[in-house]
């Protein structure tokens, strides 16, 4: 027999510690986060509104030592309503959480580039909007692609490498929409006796999901683009089968040839498959890399690594210094961003900030 009754009031209010979203917009909410929010708590808003949703794996892997440190801040941050979170129904398992920004965490952003958030084109809904869009596995393999890259330098600091650039589909859209549009824009920098080297690419995402015949006309987009810039960028075709690579790779080789100019549109493929999952932090920086023949005929040859890509198409021309003071690649400054758009955040996160000193140990 129930002996206690919950009244209805009670089952509907919100988390303990939580602000609802009114009160997240207030004085005394950002003012509370002011004291709270480190650089790194910052660069991940920034991230998020970027590119618009991680995984708690992959935020571990991009910027925090330990599963535990990550959960724990990412939790502090989903209380204050800094983040926003859910988990996708999975048959099998659980999945692992996905935070995309929040409210709070909208407002700060807007306030350290003096703006209203209704600038930034944020809302609470579109945002946790992704939770339910069909895209939200290709958006999510994407985001793996990179903060991959991101741990691969954070733990392999003798690799002396590091992404410089990462742009988001959106951005690509506003800058190259009305010819193409790549899954996401990334730089990659190597340095090796004092020399730094830094190759560029569009990728193209595969989920297996597109008709191979798609993914090859894509080609024709890219080498439009390459005319109207004069600038020879590498298409790099993540694929998640080595068998569906090489279904894609003939698709490729059949575009790619009828091409006006084949060499302005460099192209390599690899798959997920071919990572080395006994290597502590596999990543598309391992050496699994295929470039495609500018032949009728794609005769396969060595992978490579995605530093040395470069190696594979001798007459390219290297990129120009990787940033601006905005961290804008210059080459790609082909259109001004729409107003009160945010300029790409730093794909290399901040240090953690030490823990505050007690009174005594000042």
């Amino acid at each position: 027999m129930i002996t206690t009754t919950t009244r209805q009031h009670t089952l509907r209010s919100h988390l303990p510690g939580r602000p609802t979203i009114r009160a997240a917009s207030t004085v005394e909410h950002q003012a509370m986060l002011a004291s709270r929010l480190t650089a790194r708590d910052k660069w991940l808003l920034a991230l998020l509104h970027e590119h618009r949703v991680l995984t708690s794996s992959q935020i571990r892997d991009a910027t925090f030592p330990s599963g535990r440190s990550a959960r724990q801040r990412l939790r502090d941050l989903y209380l204050w309503r800094a983040l926003s979170r859910f988990q996708p129904f999975q048959q099998l398992g659980s999945a692992p959480m996905h935070y995309v920004l929040g409210p709070a965490g909208a407002a700060v952003l807007a306030a350290e580039h003096g703006l209203e958030v209704k600038d930034l084109g944020y809302r609470h809904d579109r945002a946790m909007g992704i939770a339910h869009n069909q895209r939200l596995a290709h958006t999510i393999g994407v985001n793996n692609f990179f903060t991959s890259l991101i741990a691969h330098t954070r733990h392999t600091p003798t690799a002396q490498a590091a992404l410089v650039a990462w742009w988001s589909e959106s951005r690509c859209a506003r800058h190259f929409g009305d010819l193409v549009i790549p899954d996401a824009y990334g730089r990659w920098r190597t340095r090796h006796d004092n020399t730094a080297r830094t190759v560029e690419w569009f990728l193209e995402f595969d989920t297996g999901t597109e008709s191979l015949t798609k993914v090859g006309r894509k080609l024709a987009g890219y080498a439009r683009l390459a005319e109207s810039t004069g600038i020879a960028t590498p298409v790099l075709v993540w694929l998640p089968t080595s068998r569906r690579e090489a279904g894609a790779r003939a698709a490729l080789a059949r575009v790619h040839a009828q091409l006006d100019d084949p060499r302005a549109v460099p192209v390599a493929t690899a798959a997920a498959d071919l990572l080395d999952p006994a290597t502590p932090h596999p990543s598309p920086a391992d050496s699994v890399w295929l470039p495609l023949a500018s032949t009728r005929t794609d005769h396969a040859g060595p992978r490579y690594r995605l530093a040395d890509l470069t190696n594979a198409w001798p007459g390219l021309t290297p990129p120009t210094d990787p940033t601006t003071e905005h961290g804008e690649p210059q080459a790609r400054d082909l259109a001004a961003a729409t107003p009160y758009r945010l300029p790409p955040p730093n794909p290399i996160p901040p240090p953690a900030t030490p823990n505050r000193l007690t009174r005594g140990q000042r």
